[in-house]
């Protein structure tokens, strides 16, 4: 599909040059046989190097990183190396898109294996790449005896500071942004240049949203630019139930370590729902689908 986005083609009538070569398929094959034979559940990488200057292609002289892989590469963190060559291919690259959970390290692993392969071109840095073979660390030590490491997701960051922009734009922009995948938005008072009070846009999107939400704030904002991070958070397992209450059934999100409920807490649009048709406060409602939910 890369490729044929880039060629303005059907993906079904691309003619593939350097991807279709037999080193290519030999690496593809043997990435997957690889994690057939270890028994490999998930995989997680670093920020990816790409490496600048030129490179003659099939259609000539190209921009490193290659079209094709720099396609491949979108919403995913690229490293800060700075080093003349072509260090990730579009078959890297393409294992990198469609095998890779996170590209992130893991917390909460111990490392059992390590594996090194070396590359055949001389840079001033090592030409290895390293692989860790890891498992959940024992949590015996943590007061949570019975539980499993928390899972640990890649979510970027998106920032923007704004000081000409009314309160009726705010707030149609969050639900845009919210509309169109964020993870959450929230707004934070600040005071920007001639001491003038703005406000601090944050945006939390996942790695597949990300770009939409950035256009978001570019198109729908009076901002000239997007600040964008990449952060690592933990998360609880998340679970929902009915709690069957006096005034109906009303929602309760969970939030679970393992095997243990850490808290939980009924579902706004229910409880107000609830309150508006049996004519009684929400707080009413809210604290019996508390008791129901335990």
């Amino acid at each position: 599909m890369a490729e044929g986005k880039i060629h303005g083609v059907d993906p079904m009538e691309v003619h593939f040059h350097e991807v279709g070569a037999m080193d290519s398929i030999i690496d593809t094959i043997g990435v997957c046989l690889a994690l057939e034979n270890l028994g490999i559940d998930e995989i997680y990488a670093s920020a990816v190097p790409t490496g600048f200057g030129k490179k003659r292609m099939a259609h000539g002289l190209y921009p490193i990183p290659a079209p094709a892989t720099l396609e491949l590469l979108k919403g995913i963190p690229l490293a800060e190396l700075n080093v003349m060559g072509e260090l990730t291919t579009p078959t890297g690259a393409g294992i990198l898109r469609a095998l890779v959970k996170n590209f992130i390290m893991p917390g909460g692993f111990t490392v059992e294996q390590i594996g090194y392969g070396a590359g055949e071109k001389d840079f001033v840095h090592p030409n290895v790449l390293r692989t860790l073979l890891i498992r959940p660390s024992d949590l015996k030590k943590n007061p949570f005896e019975d539980k499993a490491p928390l899972e640990r997701e890649s979510v970027f960051v998106l920032e923007a500071q704004l000081d000409d922009m009314t309160g009726e734009g705010l707030g149609y922009t969050m639900e845009v942004l919210l509309s169109t995948g964020a993870l959450d938005v929230f707004y934070t008072p600040v005071y920007m240049k001639k001491n003038r009070p703005g406000t601090l846009v944050t945006v939390l999107a996942s790695l597949e949203t990300a770009d939409r939400c950035e256009t978001v704030l570019l198109t729908e904002t009076t901002t000239l630019g997007v600040r964008r991070s990449i952060w690592s958070r933990n998360i609880l397992d998340r679970r929902f139930i009915n709690a069957d209450t006096p005034y109906g059934q009303i929602k309760v999100k969970q939030a679970f370590m393992g095997n243990k409920m850490l808290h939980q807490a009924p579902e706004y649009e229910d409880v107000a729902r609830a309150a508006k048709e049996y004519q009684v406060t929400f707080q009413e409602v809210y604290m019996s689908a508390m008791k129901q939910g335990i």
